[in-house]
């Protein structure tokens, strides 16, 4: 039993229209889903990825209208690495985003600035080139973004998170922890503090989410249980089921299931067109029309 890699990452806005503008227009990826956040239905829970939203490829975004800006830090992930499929693909990037983002350029990867301060390092990985991508019609399929390999997250004593990462599968790889294999492999940065001290809101990570096989999820919330983990139960968010818990840095952790996926409720072809909504806050969507900023098809205008 093993995770396999990213399942998602869900970090905060305060502003969806300019996020999907954002990731969906600039950064070419496909806006999903449209719900809103299970504990708090007043917020839209965004949804981005590639063509269906494959686990590792899922960024996600509780919206917050008007949140101040936060600050990365500790008990934080504060980046989140995506493959390209090469160095060249790193030079288109660096052209298109001439006056759509802050970029800074490495001789191995391409870190890119949100209009929230969310950083994006794209990294060229070998064979990545095959692997599903977006399909968005303004980027080029030979340069499009592929899946998350990584996140970085800060802690005042990294070591304090090494029980638990090992029971949880992970190896230790360096100055990093991998889980997974092949194609579903990520990355966990886990570096020492510098002191800057965490504020949540728009622009920060709320959580990462590791990817777990569905008939694997009850033995993982017993594995986390045995490590002294409090962990929640299986809760169930429709596209996916997930257990929550805090590793010992601080940062939430996230287990969620490959299934049943993002077309459980809508058509493949029409993913992230409508507004979804969990069962239990159907009721609720009438006051939700109205109050929800309206979110545009990010790829309506390149169409």
């Amino acid at each position: 039993m093993h995770l396999h890699g990213i399942h998602h990452v869900t970090a905060i806005t305060a502003d969806g229209p300019r996020n999907a503008e954002f990731y969906g227009g600039v950064l070419g990826l496909r806006l999903v889903k449209k719900t809103v956040n299970f504990d708090d239905p007043g917020a839209y829970h965004l949804y981005y990825g590639d063509a269906n939203g494959s686990p590792g490829t899922a960024l996600t975004f509780f919206e917050y209208p008007g949140a101040r800006l936060g600050r990365a830090g500790e008990s934080m992930v504060t980046r989140i690495d995506w493959s390209v499929p090469s160095t060249a693909a790193l030079d288109w990037w660096e052209r298109h985003l001439v006056g759509k983002a802050a970029t800074e350029r490495h001789p191995d990867y391409l870190d890119v600035w949100d209009h929230e301060g969310l950083v994006t390092r794209l990294v060229p990985v070998d064979g990545c080139e095959n692997q599903a991508h977006a399909n968005a019609p303004h980027i080029p399929g030979d340069v499009a973004m592929r899946r998350m390999i990584g996140v970085a997250a800060q802690s005042r004593e990294p070591e304090h998170s090494a029980l638990v990462l090992e029971s949880l599968g992970f190896q230790r790889d360096g100055g990093e922890w991998r889980t997974g294999d092949g194609v579903r492999s990520a990355a966990y940065r886990l570096e020492s503090s510098d002191g800057e001290v965490a504020t949540s809101g728009a622009g920060t990570i709320h959580h990462v989410a590791w990817a777990s096989l569905d008939e694997d999820h009850q033995g993982w919330l017993e594995r986390a249980a045995a490590a002294g983990v409090q962990a929640t139960p299986i809760v169930d968010r429709d596209y996916f089921r997930s257990i929550y818990f805090r590793e010992p840095s601080g940062v939430l952790f996230e287990l969620a299931t490959d299934g049943p996926g993002f077309a459980i409720d809508e058509e493949p072809d029409a993913l992230g067109l409508a507004l979804r909504l969990p069962r239990q806050h159907e009721h609720l969507r009438p006051l939700l029309e109205e109050r929800l900023t309206p979110i545009p098809d990010p790829w309506a205008p390149y169409r």
